[in-house]
């Protein structure tokens, strides 16, 4: 039987991580209540879509516009280290976007959402999505003062990123299990995916979907209040 394997722990204090400091945590929270605020104010409906990169976000915010647009007038901020290119494939449904690149983050915080919100006439929004950063770590830790969270990831990812990285699904409100038409493929089970998520987090709700396909989009908007 092989030996098991060592697993080195940092001791309390020991990470060297300055987006962990507690006064830039407590910062950002409090212009997140504040961005919640304004949002209420104008009876914005906002959502913060987080993920890995490739797992579907964009292509999940684009469905959702194409569902939805109808009902409501729809805004995307779309959060990326460089480049515009989610947000011109957005733009493209319709949607008012603008975009917030981040240069060196791994992740939008409330202070950039908030200069976002300055740009944009809120009176002409129903219906905000912020898309993050593709990144499963640091966006759980920095609150946007949205009303919903969702996380997304695919079945290409494999089947152990809620144990893996269990805190992003703690502070979600919905997780999405995307690409399920490659799931055989990929030799990944949804179900147990499924299980593990709501083993973590049992106030998650669930949705499994095929953004190529459209299957479960209608259902991401119900978990979502938005049908």
């Amino acid at each position: 039987m092989p030996d098991e394997i060592e697993v080195i722990v940092p001791e309390e204090g020991e990470v060297f991580d300055v987006e962990l400091e507690e006064d830039l945590l407590e910062a950002n929270r409090r212009i997140a209540e504040e961005n919640k605020q304004i949002l209420e104010r104008y009876r914005v409906k906002a959502i913060d879509v987080m993920g890995s990169v490739g797992s579907g976000k964009t292509m999940l915010i684009e469905r959702l516009i194409e569902l939805l647009g109808s009902r409501y007038r729809i805004a995307v901020f779309g959060g990326d280290v460089t480049t515009t290119i989610d947000a011109e494939r957005v733009r493209r449904r319709g949607a008012k976007t603008l975009q917030i690149n981040t240069g060196k983050e791994c992740h939008l915080d409330a202070n950039l959402v908030r200069k976002a919100l300055s740009k944009i006439d809120l009176n002409d929004v129903d219906v905000l999505f912020i898309e993050n950063v593709g990144n499963l770590i640091c966006p759980a830790e920095f609150p946007l003062g949205t009303d919903s969270r969702v996380v997304v990831i695919s079945v290409t990812e494999g089947p152990y990123t809620p144990l893996k990285h269990p805190y992003i699904f703690m502070e979600s409100d919905v997780a999405v299990i995307n690409k399920i038409d490659l799931a055989d493929a990929m030799g990944v089970d949804v179900g147990e995916l499924e299980a593990r998520i709501k083993k973590i987090s049992p106030d998650t709700t669930v949705v499994r979907t095929s953004c190529k396909t459209g299957e479960g989009i209608d259902r991401v908007a119900r978990a979502l209040g938005l049908l």
